[in-house]
C-alpha cells in the first residue's frame, strides 16, 4: 500500500474545516520563519565552525542562498 504525502500547500486545499486550515497556514509560516533564521545563521558561521559540523563553505552558501519556501 502506498502512502500519499501532500505538501503543505496541497494540504491547505483539503476538505477540513477553516480552523484546521488556518492552523496549517500558521504552521507553514512558522516553518518558513525558522528556515530563514537558520539560513541566516549558517551564512554567518566562520569556516572553522562549518568544518566542525561537517559542512563546507560552498554547501553553507548554497543553503543560505535558497529562498525560505524551499526545503
Amino acid at each position: 500500500m502506498s502512502v500519499l504525502r501532500l505538501n503543505p500547500v496541497a494540504r491547505l486545499a483539503s476538505t477540513r474545516g477553516v480552523g484546521a486550515r488556518l492552523d496549517d497556514i500558521l504552521r507553514l509560516i512558522l516553518c518558513w520563519s525558522e528556515r530563514r533564521r537558520q539560513r541566516i545563521h549558517i551564512s554567518a558561521l566562520p569556516d572553522h565552525m562549518l568544518k566542525d559540523i561537517g559542512v563546507s563553505s560552498a554547501d553553507a552558501a548554497r543553503e543560505a542562498g535558497k529562498p525560505f519556501w524551499r526545503g
